[in-house]
């Protein structure tokens, strides 16, 4: 009886799980399914020449990498968790850097009228500078790959957090500064109680943007960054090298690790913001 009791307690939790979140699984996972019906059939027409699904699930090399992530045979040669693991540490050095320099030059500059007027237009000339366009930079001016790969990943992902941040300290209210004045309150204390939480909804658009720069930055970067281990790397040895399927399931790894990223900073901003 006991035994019985606890089955039927898992299985009325499952049941209660799936008609909570069942609306929310189910499309994905059929529009996935589709998405991959078509790509099959339109390689087995010949439409186009990508292999399809279930040729490169049959295919040795790609079986290992996809049932093996963890290898590790020293240099380069690693599997692609090791791979994707050392982008993301990439990507999270520069991101909080730029979150960093982002947020303190986008408050300095948003309270400050003259120094907006004489940076806006430099910030908006740079930030539509592309990321490979930095490559050649970083190259030249650091002389080397890892420092360089931070390099671009920070000046990527700095700009939607600075102007953000900026457009945020500018929309603060007037009538939460004419409290401010009125009660006297100290920098320190108009800081943390108006300025900061007024502005933390445009901050979290910011961080959220530039997360998922960064990420395709670091992608960028390391295509034509020879010799470093890295997801971006390993997509462009493996092409050169005519290693399609490897290239198709490397950008499964990637796509999962955005939405990941993604999600969790959506996540974040409702625990941080509850009323956002």
């Amino acid at each position: 009886m006991v035994v019985t009791t606890r089955n039927n307690g898992s299985s009325n939790g499952l049941t209660k799980f799936w008609h909570r979140n069942g609306r929310y699984i189910v499309p994905p996972i059929a529009g996935f399914l589709v998405f991959l019906t078509i790509w099959q059939m339109l390689y087995s027409i010949g439409a186009i020449k990508l292999p399809g699904p279930i040729d490169i699930l049959s295919d040795r090399n790609s079986q290992i990498l996809i049932l093996y992530p963890f290898y590790d045979r020293g240099g380069l040669d690693k599997g692609l968790f090791w791979q994707t693991f050392e982008s993301f540490q990439r990507v999270m050095i520069g991101y909080t850097c730029a979150a960093i320099v982002g947020i303190g030059m986008g408050i300095w500059v948003g309270t400050t009228p003259m120094i907006n007027r004489a940076l806006d237009p430099l910030f908006q000339f740079l930030r539509t500078v592309p990321p490979l366009a930095w490559v050649p930079i970083s190259l030249a001016a650091l002389q080397q790959n890892e420092p360089a790969a931070l390099f671009v990943i920070f000046i990527t992902a700095v700009w939607p957090i600075l102007i953000n941040t900026t457009v945020g300290v500018q929309q603060i209210p007037q009538d939460y500064q004419n409290v401010a004045r009125v009660l006297q309150l100290s920098r320190k204390k108009y800081f943390f109680k108006i300025l900061f939480p007024s502005a933390l909804p445009y901050i979290f658009t910011g961080l959220r943007i530039a997360i998922g720069l960064a990420w395709l930055a670091i992608i960028a970067a390391e295509i034509v960054m020879s010799g470093i281990v890295g997801i971006g790397f390993f997509i462009w040895d493996a092409y050169t090298n005519g290693n399609v399927n490897e290239v198709i399931i490397s950008l499964v790894y990637i796509g999962a690790v955005g939405l990941m990223l993604d999600k969790f900073m959506a996540w974040l901003q409702t625990k941080l913001l509850p009323n956002n």
